[in-house]
């Protein structure tokens, strides 16, 4: 049995299953960071990249002797890092922060959270992987839940939402979310060790960036350097959604597949509420046990495979 089938028939396991509720816990750090920023007037576009030069000064010392050992492989697959880092660490970030500037918290989870669907979507039209009744059902009960949350379980809430500049902002940031969790498992990447492929694709995302923090600033839109929120935010970011989160969320891309790892975005506002209650005031209601426990179970129901297909099913590619 290859490893790549390994999963697909002996199911997550602990450390799978820890990695796929861990993931969301560390993004979701990322919203109340993103919410502290703006309230300090923090640009968008130089928090993104202040964030990962900061997070690959840190893991610098520690992927140097491994990309060195590895650099002439690292070289032959800059075609296949070089997009996940721009979708990953540019277009998945920085349109999240300017989002921020004009449109709710609220909008901005409910968007980013629908990047599973996004996910099953890219890989059914692209990739031509069937989507089965069953993952179906499951992603439509964890939309459901996420929806309970952000509506604070009043249906009427729903109707109420409003979408404009910001929330296109927020759906590109969740679109290049799905290309990079589908890329990740679809493209050739090299067999190098984890921190000198994380450190390489921050690099490029540094690099992606630069620019546009640059255009940024000339527009006016300076960082507050005496500010000492600004330190500290970038510091937070650079550790927690960087390093933490997108470790985490790559090896379990490679341990369960892009579809299931997608599943973890649903649980993302959840984290999001309960980090708000001792951050931010926001006291956990009734309707967030509804919510969790939908959302549970849609992720159970979307990341389990009938046994009877399983002895014939093939192994992705």
């Amino acid at each position: 049995m290859s490893l790549a089938a390994a999963p697909a028939r002996t199911g997550l396991g602990l450390s799978g299953a820890a990695m796929l509720f861990t993931a969301p816990a560390l993004f979701a750090s990322n919203m109340v960071a993103a919410r502290w920023a703006h309230d300090a007037s923090l640009p968008p576009v130089f928090l993104a990249f202040g964030r990962w030069l900061i997070a690959l000064l840190i893991l610098l010392p520690l992927a140097a002797p491994a990309l060195r050992s590895h650099r002439k492989a690292l070289w032959r697959a800059l075609p296949s890092l070089a997009p996940l880092a721009v979708l990953g660490m540019g277009v998945a970030v920085a349109p999240q922060y300017i989002g921020a500037q004009s449109t709710s918290a609220t909008n901005i989870a409910l968007i980013f959270s629908c990047s599973p669907i996004l996910v099953a979507l890219l890989e059914a039209a692209i990739w031509r992987k069937p989507l089965s009744a069953l993952r179906g059902a499951g992603l439509m009960l964890a939309l459901s839940g996420v929806l309970v949350v952000l509506a604070r379980g009043d249906a009427q809430a729903l109707a109420k939402l409003a979408f404009g500049q910001g929330d296109l902002w927020v759906l590109l940031a969740a679109t290049g979310w799905a290309f990079y969790t589908v890329l990740q498992k679809r493209l050739s990447l090299p067999a190098v060790p984890d921190s000198a492929r994380l450190a390489t694709m921050m690099l490029g995302g540094v690099l992606a960036l630069a620019p546009f923090a640059a255009i940024e600033t000339a527009a006016g839109a300076t960082p507050p350097w005496g500010d000492p929120r600004l330190a500290a935010v970038l510091l937070f970011l650079a550790v927690v959604p960087s390093l933490g989160a997108y470790y985490v969320y790559g090896r379990l891309i490679s341990l369960a597949g892009p579809a299931t790892a997608g599943l973890s975005m649903f649980l993302v506002p959840v984290y999001a509420a309960l980090l708000a209650w001792p951050l931010l005031g926001e006291t956990p209601q009734l309707f967030h046990a509804y919510g969790f426990v939908m959302i549970l179970l849609g992720v159970k129901l979307a990341s389990s495979r009938m046994r009877a297909a399983a002895p014939t099913a093939a192994a992705p590619a």
